[in-house]
């Protein structure tokens, strides 16, 4: 924390209790970004910030920020207006409540942060904030004010620290309409069988085991790039197509699975086939079947018996040879 940047410094105001925090980003961004260029002679491409009235390009301190009203007038408002709004949370994560952890819908679940206390005063009670979550097993619902606007907030402890998620307000949250299905879909046992034995079979990971391929392969392409050789050759897509048998395409899935598991694992792949249900075989078909082994018995009957007869007879006797005179 202590080469990280801050992006806002403040209060957790916990009841009565002021506890001096700073915020600083949770998380960090990986993505390979570029710049835009023009094709012809790779020369770059840049956005230059131009005053309308004045037809000329102006430098970052001579910009600030203005509301546009509905008749298109521009309102200045500047960082002293917003410093002085006549609201708690401009300086102040307040705290408003605290509840389960499972009250908090995923959707809404926005930007992370870590809150870190500000000097020594304030170690005390963040550390009491921080056992106090701990030991009822509960958040912090709270309200703050950031980049312009009042937002929400989930308090949660990390390890040894209080994490910060910023929340939507629930009018945020589109209803899922019109995004299911709006067919009648009947789903048998034995798919959910299947469905279920998949799961198993896939189980669980440790996420710290999964990492950005693309921005993998990626970097692959402009090493390669740089150094003047042709970049690697994408894999041959997958074959898709619809879906016809959904049985199939299920118990295919769970032995693709097992295969990947087991060979990862170093161990030699055993797939047992799934059991399967097959129809009864016609009248005519078993009639055929029972003549065909009895066949086959009479047969086997018949080379039995000459085995036997020919093991009764008894061996011819050799005549003994003359021997021949001088």
């Amino acid at each position: 924390m202590r080469h990280v940047r801050s992006i806002w410094n403040g209060a957790i105001s916990f009841g009565l209790v002021s506890i001096p925090i700073k915020l600083v980003n949770a998380t960090e961004s990986h993505s390979i970004s570029f710049r835009q260029i023009h094709t012809e002679d790779n020369g770059r491409i840049r956005y230059r910030k131009v005053c309308e009235l004045e037809d000329r390009e102006v430098s970052q301190s001579e910009i600030g920020k203005g509301y546009e009203d509905a008749d298109g007038t521009i309102i200045p408002v500047t960082d002293e207006d917003l410093a002085h709004l006549p609201i708690p949370t401009a300086r102040t994560i307040e705290i408003v409540a605290f509840v389960q952890a499972d009250r908090i819908d995923p959707l809404q679940m926005d930007a992370a942060y870590y809150l870190a206390a500000g000097g020594v005063p304030a170690a005390k009670p963040y550390v009491l904030l921080r056992e106090a979550l701990k030991r009822s097993n509960k958040v912090a619902i709270a309200k703050y004010a950031l980049r312009g606007r009042e937002r929400l907030g989930m308090l949660r402890v990390v390890g040894d620290a209080i994490a910060m998620h910023g929340l939507l307000w629930p009018d945020e949250v589109r209803a899922p309409e019109g995004v299911a299905p709006d067919t009648d879909v009947t789903v048998r046992d034995k798919e959910l069988d299947l469905a279920d034995a998949l799961m198993d079979t896939l189980g669980e990971v440790d996420l710290e085991d999964l990492h950005d391929e693309y921005r993998a392969a990626l970097e692959e392409v402009i090493a390669a790039k740089a150094s003047g050789e042709a970049p690697p050759e994408a894999p041959a897509p997958a074959a898709g197509g619809k879906v016809l048998d959904l049985m199939a395409a299920l118990e295919n899935s769970v032995r693709a699975a097992r295969e990947s598991r087991e060979s990862s694992s170093g161990t030699e792949a055993e797939i047992k086939p799934l059991p399967r249900k097959t129809k009864a075989a016609p009248a005519a078909k078993k009639t055929a079947a029972s003549k065909k082994t009895a066949a086959s018995k009479k047969t086997a009957a018949a080379k039995k018996s000459t085995a036997k007869s020919t093991a009764k007879k008894p061996a011819p006797k050799k005549t003994p040879s003359r021997k021949r005179t001088a």
